[in-house]
């Protein structure tokens, strides 16, 4: 009798649920309470709304596949922090209510996204949204009988710098929490350790993520004197940062696809078949997460993987199907040598060279050169070019059993035994 095992759920379709059952439950409980004739502070509830769905509307992708709404997440600090709005004094909302108003305005912002056809992250949207929850929550709980946001209301001079540091102190727990909850979803979804992906979200939370908490504090403690002014005044700053950081990434983009199409150089004089370099690009991309490469590693790692066959073009004659691990070593050590010169010529790609240039040392070389010598991105192309050579388009075939056999067969001396498990493992995933 045969078991079957039930679908485990993706931590972004987890996060998705639990932002919904948030929002609904924030919605309904601020619907119970608060009637659409009486709101209290309804101008400033719309300014502060209006600024989460146009920062929503405006986000940017970042490196790293990543989404970010830094105009839209800054705004959301700041309503779930103010305490006091201009001369109307106390803004008087509920936990319940904020939420609501965040939910509310962060699915208004995504109405434009949807309208143009644009894909919108869910899993963003939820981490988000599941922050900023989180931090109203904690911001309104009654410790000993007061609250975070009791405090933050009538504070004079002599409280300004306590309420200011625990607001930064609030709004770092929810930075933190946020890259918890992306770090789970990307790792689930690439295939990586969440220790390597966590690195790169927290990394991102100093660079982006710095600016953000600073401007949704800032704009709280302004709120009180300047009134929903402060709103403008603060978050503009935040919103040219954002088109550079928007800027920056395009670019970055428009690097990657002219390396993508110098590799189908070797392709186009046929000295390779058809998808080799994209294949190993993408093959090596897999094993670099799954040992737990960083988000810079892995770029070297894909730029190294698209021009691994560069030095190919030195040949007067093509090898019979590209496969260079059919090549004797001197031939091999001739291309990658090549290939490195020619990659070096870029001027800002000398990690990439190196890899290039290291990948056709032995592993057995490992006990007699430093490690760095002989990069871990080196070591992972040897061995996926090795497989693609042998495999080629055929995946999931006969020949890719075979072709990790014949691998296996090299271990200790040609391949690393740590990234042949870890090819193993992504091709049988």
């Amino acid at each position: 009798m045969t078991s079957t095992r039930s679908p485990r759920l993706a931590p972004g379709s987890m996060l998705g649920g639990l932002a919904l059952l948030v929002a609904v439950a924030a919605v309904g409980s601020a619907a119970s309470t608060v009637t659409t004739s009486h709101l209290p502070h309804g101008g400033t509830v719309v300014a502060f709304g209006a600024a989460i769905a146009l920062g929503e509307c405006l986000r940017v992708w970042l490196t790293g596949d990543r989404d970010a709404a830094p105009m839209g997440t800054a705004a959301a600090f700041a309503f779930a922090l103010v305490g006091e709005v201009g001369t109307s004094g106390r803004l008087g909302l509920g936990a319940p209510t904020i939420i609501a108003v965040v939910a509310v305005a962060t699915l208004l912002g995504v109405v434009p996204h949807l309208l143009a056809g644009r894909t919108v992250a869910l899993d963003g949207l939820a981490h988000r949204f599941l922050s900023v929850a989180v931090l109203v929550l904690g911001w309104h709980v009654h410790v000993h009988g007061v609250s975070a946001h009791d405090l933050s209301v009538g504070w004079g001079e002599e409280r300004r710098g306590y309420i200011a540091a625990l607001m930064a102190l609030a709004v770092a727990a929810a930075l933190v929490l946020d890259a918890v909850l992306a770090a789970a979803v990307r790792a689930t979804r690439e295939g990586s350790r969440l220790r390597s992906v966590l690195g790169d979200e927290l990394r991102a939370v100093v660079s982006l993520g710095s600016a953000i908490g600073a401007t949704g504090v800032l704009v709280a403690l302004a709120a009180r004197p300047m009134g929903v002014l402060a709103l403008p005044v603060f978050l503009a700053p935040l919103l040219l940062t954002q088109f550079a950081f928007r800027r920056y990434a395009m670019v970055r983009e428009t690097y990657r696809q002219t390396i993508r199409s110098l590799s189908r150089v070797t392709e186009l004089g046929g000295y390779t078949e058809t998808g080799h370099s994209r294949r190993v690009a993408r093959l090596a991309l897999a094993v670099g997460r799954d040992l737990g490469l960083s988000e810079r590693e892995l770029q070297d790692l894909e730029y190294a993987a698209l021009l691994h066959d560069i030095g190919q073009l030195s040949l007067s004659e093509p090898i019979p199907g590209g496969a260079t691990v059919m090549a004797a070593p001197g031939e091999q050590r001739r291309i990658a040598d090549l290939g490195a010169a020619v990659v070096r010529q870029a001027g800002v790609l000398d990690d990439v060279a190196l890899i290039v240039e290291r990948q056709v040392e032995p592993y057995r070389r490992r006990h007699e050169l430093n490690d760095r010598e002989v990069p871990l991105a080196s070591r992972i192309i040897k061995a996926v070019n090795a497989y693609d050579d042998l495999v080629g388009d055929d995946v999931g075939g006969s020949r890719s059993l075979e072709a990790l056999e014949r691998i296996h067969l090299g271990l200790a001396f040609e391949y690393d035994p740590v990234v042949v498990a870890s090819l193993a493992r992504v091709v049988t995933r």
